[in-house]
């Protein structure tokens, strides 16, 4: 199955020619569902009006070592991951000034691409605190039709402070749905990620391994900067 398929997923609504397809379901605002990949003819003119896609960062910028995850919001392993292991990995080295961890969204899925969305909403500071959430309750928010789903997250939204209003915004910005499918389809080529969660370690791609095997490629990786 190619990438577009799988990214579309069944069910996924009918494609609205040169553009995106947009979701209504029931009472609820609309949805962008994952584009189409970008048009070649128009890909130059869209630049210009594309919002910005903020790197989502943790620690000290200057931190010898650098580990990108990707990750996905729906994905189980990455929750056990983000549950288990960042706790270790955020105490013994992204707060001890020994590792910059970048997070990076993927999105198998529209109910990933939503949630990312979610997440961004209030802004850079508060992304991983909502992650979290959405991590701790993923089990309960991935269930049901697209409607209940969408309604799952905006919960979460609440929860974490927002409006129903700026969610609804959040959420019906295509803009930010397109910009966001092509960071992360750029993103995915430059490192050939294949699942979820998969690890760039001081320049170099690893699967998901335990936190004792990620704290040697670590360690490895702080004498070689030395």
């Amino acid at each position: 199955m190619d990438r577009r398929t799988i990214l579309l997923g069944a069910g996924a609504g009918a494609l609205v020619a040169g553009g995106y397809a947009l979701m209504r379901p029931q009472s609820t605002p609309a949805l962008p569902l994952l584009p189409q990949p970008a048009n070649a003819q128009t890909s130059d003119a869209a630049t210009a009006d594309t919002p910005q896609v903020i790197e989502m960062v943790m620690g000290d910028p200057d931190a010898p070592v650098e580990i990108i995850e990707y990750a996905s919001f729906t994905c189980p392993h990455c929750k056990t991951f983000h549950e288990n292991t960042l706790p270790l990995l955020k105490a013994d080295y992204i707060d001890q000034g020994r590792v910059r961890y970048v997070y990076r969204e993927v999105y198998f899925d529209r109910f990933g691409l939503w949630a990312g969305m979610v997440a961004r909403c209030a802004g850079p500071e508060r992304y991983f605190g909502i992650i979290d959430m959405i991590y701790q309750r993923q089990a309960e928010w991935t269930q049901g039709a697209p409607a209940e789903v969408a309604e799952n997250l905006r919960r979460i939204g609440r929860t974490a402070g927002m409006t129903n209003e700026q969610l609804d915004s959040c959420l019906t910005d295509a803009d930010m749905a397109q910009a966001l499918i092509t960071t992360y389809e750029t993103n995915m080529a430059a490192h050939n990620i294949s699942g979820t969660p998969a690890f760039v370690i001081a320049g170099r791609l690893h699967s998901n391994m335990s936190y004792g095997d990620m704290s040697a490629l670590i360690d490895e990786a702080l004498v070689a900067a030395q």
